[in-house]
């Protein structure tokens, strides 16, 4: 509604200019283009029409990035700087009544600008313009952007991660991950189905907090072409010069090994949890047989499985159990135990 009023009023400050433009010359008697002169209602017209050419290329161009339009600006005017101290510092040597002083003026005027704007739109992510006074966003965020694969959704923990406040970086969910997420939540399984809407409801969630930044992103099809899902997060966290979000062991992976900072939920969620060294004591309650001969297995509430010795025989009642080792990996903790004594019956 903003933008169509000021596109509204855009058009009738035009109008108005235009008009007062050629009755004013009318009026005064002053030099005008004949043309305009016998065919007063044509041209009004046709100026109209011509002041609204940038409205439509603004309504064409939906999509404009600040760093972006940023870098053309600086780069107009940082080469037209150049320019003029190049030429200055020429003259000299090559003073105005030289016969090829206006053309050197021509190329430096029309070559500094187009480096300029070139050089700083390849380099426009490893710098950032600030514009006093200016907030473009909720918050002002930092460090390297994040992208979010579909597993960090369809998980959900991400959502509670990010109301802790910890993430400062933008998170950036490209449009071929929301595609994956939409795939799951029309699956004809119930339970993936679940699954898939649950991370609709967690990316949903995100984007109305105000504690971090979402960007939902469009990719270009044909960069990523023939590529899987895990190639397509790690090639564009590559591109944006950002890093992952996942709980996903293989990506994980695949993103460390080229180089790419991983945040991994299962790693965060892990590092959380009560600490528990050999000879301490816990209490559980034996669910089922384990692996091994004789091993009873429980759970402590955060989820971790404890494994305990001769206790098979024990299932479904509350024992006591000392902590003999612990193993810690991306795939979560195990808590390995031997019986002290049994408090239940």
């Amino acid at each position: 509604m903003l933008l169509m009023i000021l596109r509204v009023a855009y058009l009738l400050i035009c109008a108005g200019a235009i008009l007062a433009y050629i009755t004013s010359d009318v009026d005064q008697g002053a030099t005008m283009p004949t043309v305009i002169q016998n065919h007063k209602v044509a041209a009004f017209l046709t100026l109209v029409a011509i002041s609204q050419i940038f409205t439509v290329v603004d309504l064409i161009i939906r999509k404009k990035r600040i760093d972006v339009i940023s870098g053309i600006y600086f780069g107009v005017l940082v080469g037209i700087l150049l320019a003029y101290l190049f030429i200055q510092a020429l003259t000299p040597v090559i003073p105005h009544t030289h016969p090829y002083h206006t053309v050197i003026v021509l190329i430096t005027l029309l070559a500094f600008p187009y480096i300029c704007v070139s050089l700083l739109l390849q380099t426009k992510d490893d710098f950032r313009f600030v514009i006093p006074y200016v907030e473009f966003q909720r918050d002002l965020k930092s460090g390297r952007p994040l992208v979010v694969d579909s597993s960090s959704l369809i998980d959900g923990r991400i959502a509670d991660v990010v109301e802790t406040q910890i993430i400062e970086s933008q998170l950036i969910v490209p449009d071929f991950i929301l595609a994956e997420v939409q795939d799951v939540a029309d699956s004809s399984d119930k339970n993936r189905r679940i699954r898939g809407r649950r991370g609709l409801e967690v990316l949903a969630k995100m984007q109305q907090s105000v504690h971090v930044d979402v960007k939902v992103m469009e990719t270009n099809r044909a960069d990523y072409k023939s590529m899987t899902v895990d190639q397509k997060v790690v090639a564009l966290a590559k591109q944006i010069r950002g890093g992952v979000i996942t709980n996903d062991f293989n990506l994980n992976k695949v993103a460390s090994v080229q180089g790419i900072p991983v945040i991994n939920l299962n790693d965060v969620s892990n590092s959380l949890r009560p600490r528990y060294i050999p000879g301490e004591r816990l209490q559980i309650k034996i669910i089922k047989e384990g692996e091994g001969p004789g091993q009873g297995v429980g759970y402590l509430d955060d989820g971790t499985m404890v494994v305990c010795e001769n206790t098979a025989h024990l299932a479904g009642k509350d024992v006591s159990v000392i902590v003999t080792s612990v193993l810690q990996s991306s795939a979560g903790r195990m808590i390995f135990g031997k019986l002290v004594y049994q408090t239940g019956t």
